[in-house]
C-alpha cells in the first residue's frame, strides 16, 4: 500500500528524481573519466586500475546488502530512509574530492586508491539504496513506479551529462584537455557540491510525505539474522532471473561507458572535429554529452508506451538487441571500409545518429530492470509476510555496481590487450591497435547483450500478476477494517 494514492503529483516526481543526480555524477566520473584519468594522466597501468576497481567492488559486495538491511530496520519518526539521506552525502562529498585530488597530486598507492574507491562506493550506497527503496513505499501502481524511475534516470543522466559538458568545456577544455591534470581537482569539487545539493534537496522535498514512524517496529539488529534474511531475499526466483539479466546488461553498460573516451578520442577523434558555424568551445567531443542528452529525452518519451504495450520484460529484451545492433554498426562499417573519413563532419554526424538510438534503447533496459525490483518486493511479502525494499534495492545496487565495475575492469583489460600506449597520439596510433580494441569490445558486447535479452525477457512477474496481487491485498485490508 503506497503512501500516495492514485497519480503522483509532478512535484514529487521531480523532487524524488532529483536525488539521483548524485548517482549520475558518480557514474559519469567512474565510467567516463576515472580509468582514463588514472591511466593516461597519472600514469598508472590501465589493467591495474581496472583490477583495483574490481577489488573495491568485492569489498563493497559484503557491505551493500547490510546497508539495505539496516535501512529496512531504521525506525525513527522520520521513517526508515530519510536519516540515511541526511547523514551520508557530506562524507561522500569529501571522499569524491579526494578521488580526483590524490594526496601530493600524484598517483596514490594501490591500497590508497582502493581505500578511496571503497569509501566513495559505500557512502553512495548509503544515499542511493534508501532513496530507491522509497519507490515501492510511495506508490503501488505498476505504471507510476515506472514513472518514478523515468524521472530518476532522467535526473541521473542529466547530472552525469552536466558534469561531462563542464569537464569538456570548463575543467579540461580544448584539444588534449583530458590529458592534462590541472582541471580534474576542480571537476571533483564541483561534483561533490552537486551531490550534496541533490541528495539533501530530494530528502527535504519528500520529508512531509515520508517522515513518519513505520507501521511496525522491526526486531533489533542481529548480524546473523541480517545475512539470513538477505540470503532469503536474494534467493527469490524472480530476483535471481532479474540478477542474471541485469548483471549482463550492467556489465555491458560499464564497459561501453568506460571505453567511450578511448573510442571517441582514438577511433573517432572527436576532439579534433570542429564546426565552422559553432562557437570555439564546441567540437565533436564537447558535443557528445548533448547527443547523450537527446538520447535520454528519447528514452523518457518511449519507455512508458513500451511498458504499457509490451510489459517490462519484453521491453528490456527487445531494447537489448536493438542497442547492440545499432551501437556496433559504426565500428563494423569502419573496419569494413564503408565509413566516411574520420575527422569529417559527415563521419561525426553519422556516428552521433547511431549513438542517439543505441543509448536510448540502452537506458530503456536499465529502467525496465530497475522497475522490476518493485514487483519483487510484493511477491516476497506475499511469501514471507515481510517487506524488504532495502534488501532488494541493495541487491540491485550490488548487481549494478559489481557489474559496471567489472565492465570498467574489462575495459582496462581490453586497452591492455590492444597495447595502446599511455599518452598516445590519436593521429599516430597503429590501425592494428584500434582493430584489436574494436573487435574485443564488439565480441564482449554481443555475448553480454544476448545474455541480458534472454534472462530479462523471462522475468516471471507480469503487470497483470502484480495488479492482481495489489487488488487482493487492498480487498483484504478493507475486509479487516470492516470486521
Amino acid at each position: 500500500m503506497g503512501l500516495v494514492k492514485g497519480k503522483l503529483p509532478m512535484r514529487l516526481k521531480l523532487i524524488h528524481g532529483f536525488g539521483a543526480v548524485a548517482f549520475g555524477v558518480k557514474d559519469g566520473g567512474f565510467l567516463f573519466f576515472l580509468l582514463f584519468y588514472y591511466s593516461q594522466v597519472l600514469g598508472m597501468d590501465a589493467g591495474l586500475v581496472g583490477l583495483i576497481l574490481l577489488a573495491a567492488l568485492v569489498i563493497d559486495a559484503f557491505v551493500d546488502p547490510v546497508i539495505g538491511y539496516l535501512s529496512d530496520r531504521t525506525y525513527t519518526r522520520w521513517g526508515r530512509r530519510l536519516p540515511w539521506l541526511y547523514l551520508a552525502p557530506v562524507p561522500l562529498a569529501f571522499a569524491w574530492i579526494m578521488l580526483w585530488s590524490p594526496p601530493g597530486g600524484e598517483a596514490p598507492s594501490v591500497l590508497g586508491l582502493l581505500g578511496i574507491m571503497v569509501a566513495v562506493r559505500l557512502l553512495l550506497s548509503a544515499c542511493e539504496v534508501p532513496s530507491t527503496s522509497l519507490v515501492p513505499e510511495l506508490t503501488s501502481d505498476y505504471h507510476e513506479r515506472t514513472t518514478l524511475f523515468r524521472y530518476r534516470y532522467l535526473s541521473g543522466w542529466m547530472g552525469g551529462i552536466l558534469m561531462m559538458v563542464l569537464a569538456y568545456t570548463v575543467f579540461m577544455p580544448g584539444e588534449d584537455g583530458l590529458l592534462r591534470q590541472e582541471g580534474y581537482p576542480a571537476y571533483g569539487m564541483f561534483g561533490a557540491a552537486l551531490m550534496v545539493i541533490a541528495v539533501l534537496g530530494s530528502a527535504i522535498g519528500q520529508h512531509a510525505i515520508v517522515a513518519r514512524l513505520p507501521e511496525t517496529k522491526p526486531a533489533p539488529f542481529n548480524l546473523k539474522d541480517a545475512f539470513a534474511e538477505i540470503f532469503e531475499a536474494f534467493s527469490e526466483k524472480a530476483f535471481l532471473i532479474f540478477a542474471a539479466g541485469g548483471l549482463a546488461a550492467y556489465i555491458s553498460q560499464g564497459m561501453t561507458f568506460s571505453i567511450s573516451n578511448y573510442l571517441n578520442i582514438f577511433v573517432w577523434q572527436l576532439d579534433r572535429v570542429s564546426f565552422d558555424w559553432a562557437p570555439a568551445w564546441l567540437n565533436g567531443l564537447t558535443a557528445y554529452p548533448f547527443v547523450l542528452g537527446i538520447s535520454v529525452i528519447g528514452m523518457f518519451l518511449i519507455v512508458g508506451p513500451m511498458h504499457r504495450h509490451l510489459g517490462k520484460p519484453k521491453s528490456a529484451a527487445i531494447s537489448a538487441v536493438l542497442a547492440l545492433v545499432i551501437g556496433l554498426a559504426p565500428y563494423l562499417l569502419f573496419l569494413a571500409g564503408y565509413w566516411p573519413a574520420i575527422g569529417t563532419l559527415s563521419s561525426t554526424a553519422l556516428y552521433f545518429a547511431f549513438i542517439i538510438f543505441a543509448n536510448m534503447f540502452g537506458v530503456v533496459i536499465m529502467i525496465s530492470a530497475s522497475s522490476m525490483i518493485a514487483e519483487i518486493v510484493e511477491a516476497f511479502e506475499d511469501r514471507t509476510g515481510r517487506r524488504a525494499e532495502g534488501s532488494f534495492y541493495s541487491g540491485n545496487w550490488l548487481v549494478q555496481k559489481c557489474a559496471t565495475g567489472f565492465g570498467a575492469a574489462l575495459t582496462g583489460q581490453i586497452i591492455a590487450i590492444s597495447q595502446l600506449e599511455g599518452d598516445a597520439n590519436p593521429e599516430t596510433v597503429p590501425m592494428e591497435v584500434l582493430s584489436t580494441m574494436i573487435l574485443t569490445f564488439s565480441g564482449a558486447s554481443i555475448v553480454l547483450a544476448l545474455i541480458a535479452a534472454f534472462w530479462l525477457g523471462r522475468f516471471p512477474i507480469s503487470r497483470e500478476q502484480h495488479e492482481a496481487r495489489i487488488a487482493a491485498r487492498e480487498a483484504g485490508a478493507v475486509g479487516e477494517a470492516s470486521a
